[in-house]
């Protein structure tokens, strides 16, 4: 008798009762997240679902009336002053700004609460199709050992997540949400006064009126102007340092090197401030040094022209030593073969400059440079330490002729209370950035490539 091959006889799996387990548990879980995995017979997960659900939901139910309220309202009675006996006393009213974190708080917190809602319904389902087919669903601690097995990295990432979503995104939105409110001093300062919503008053009063205007477009042509050739100017300045240092005839290379990092090595803190002293009318050494020459140096940072060619400068001081460094790097990794094949076809330098060096350095530097220009729109530092936005345009609403829009939301909110118009510049200027930064990358040559590959 021959011997029967059992492998060739397919394994059944376990018959299925045939109750539709999928829509069980997931009409339960419409109910009440966690009832499905209950009903799946998920009983510590189950368990967990629903007391996070249920705490969630009280917390969210208890409040969402009054979160509501304040941010449509913005409240509705303002601190008073009653005469008890011969003495003023304060009269607690609402306070606009706490109402409107409160009611951003538990708005963030329903928003949870829902995408809670959505994957215990989601598991559910998928659950009590592995019951339908015949499977047994995951214990407790199966599902334990599958989350740190497959979901470690989301668990690692998720608590950062939540202090971006609460200490980020939440405060991105209360700022943009002031810009269409009229809290601004001396009118609209809670607790004394109330604030209140005003649409896109604040946004075309920036572009209409003609004091408002008029500093918006000029300290936004001066951003734009600084950013560009701040950018430039460092970035082609360390680019041609580096090119001279690595020439084959210049010798004590990493002493060259060393020096040409000292500016970017010092705190620019510290450097700054000296500079501001540098470039002092009266006592400067700068002014001077020219006296000695028989020159009449200008009025480095009275004068508007010169105060803007002052910063520029100190700017390409303090900016050019990190480019030299990030190109010097570059330049080692063009392969030399491509210089001596150039030299053999009887390219100059220029033209191997030109074919190879600058777009070996252009492919790595390129969005590096995007995020320099980003960086020099926003560069507070420079600009608030040595000229302080100095000196004064009587024709500007709270701004010099150096500043740059970080610089004017800043004496805006902090100087001058005037919340309302710094949060419209600070859209502005995310805006700008982002615009800017997105469209540049995406025509980088490197960023087309890494598509090309995906």
């Amino acid at each position: 008798m021959s011997e029967v091959n059992t492998s060739s006889i397919p394994t059944l799996s376990p018959v299925a009762d045939g109750v539709p387990h999928a829509r069980n548990a997931a009409l339960l879980s419409v109910v009440a997240a966690g009832l499905g995995q209950l009903y799946n017979r998920q009983f510590g997960k189950g368990v967990l679902l629903l007391a996070m659900y249920a705490i969630g939901l009280f917390f969210v139910i208890t409040r969402l009336g009054h979160a509501i309220w304040g941010l449509t309202t913005l409240g509705e009675q303002k601190q008073q002053l009653k005469l008890v006996g011969k003495v003023y006393q304060p009269v607690a009213g609402d306070h606009s700004i706490f109402l409107m974190v409160q009611g951003l708080i538990v708005l963030f917190v329903a928003m949870l609460l829902v995408l809670l809602y959505a994957a215990a319904i989601r598991d559910a389902y998928r659950t009590g199709k592995l019951r339908e087919q015949g499977n047994q669903p995951n214990r407790f601690a199966d599902t334990i050992r599958y989350v740190n097995d497959k979901w470690f990295p989301y668990m690692i990432v998720s608590p950062p997540l939540l202090f971006v979503l609460f200490f980020t995104v939440l405060p991105i939105v209360f700022s943009i949400l002031i810009a269409f409110t009229d809290y601004s001093s001396p009118n609209h300062l809670p607790p004394a006064n109330l604030v209140n919503w005003v649409g896109l008053t604040n946004f075309l009063d920036l572009f209409q009126l003609s004091a408002w205007a008029k500093t918006f477009y000029g300290v936004f042509t001066w951003t734009m102007t600084w950013a560009v050739l701040s950018t430039v100017t460092t970035f082609f300045g360390g680019f041609g340092i580096a090119l001279l240092v690595q020439q084959k005839f210049i010798r004590f290379k990493s002493f060259w090197r060393t020096l040409y990092m000292l500016p970017f090595a010092i705190p620019s803190f510290v450097s700054l401030l000296i500079m501001r002293n540098f470039f002092n009318t009266q006592f400067g050494p700068v002014n001077q040094y020219l006296r000695w020459f028989g020159i009449e140096g200008p009025e480095w940072l009275a004068d508007p022209f010169w105060a803007k060619v002052t910063v520029l400068i100190v700017n390409f001081w303090l900016g050019f030593p990190i480019s030299m460094l990030l190109i010097m790097g570059i330049l080692t990794t063009i392969p030399r073969e491509q210089y001596e094949a150039a030299e053999v076809d009887g390219a100059s330098p220029i033209q191997r400059f030109r074919m190879i060096t600058f777009p070996g350095v252009m492919y790595s530097l390129a969005p590096i440079l995007i995020g320099t220009f980003a960086g020099n729109v926003n560069n507070f530092g420079v600009i608030f330490l040595l000229t302080g936005g100095n000196p004064t345009n009587s024709e500007y609403q709270f701004a010099g002729e150096t500043d740059l829009l970080i610089t004017w939301l800043y004496k805006l909110s902090i100087t001058n209370g005037k919340y309302n118009f710094a949060s419209v510049i600070s859209i502005i200027i995310f805006v700008i950035i982002a615009g800017l930064s997105i469209w540049n990358f995406r025509r980088t040559k490197a960023f087309k490539e890494e598509e090309t590959y995906r």
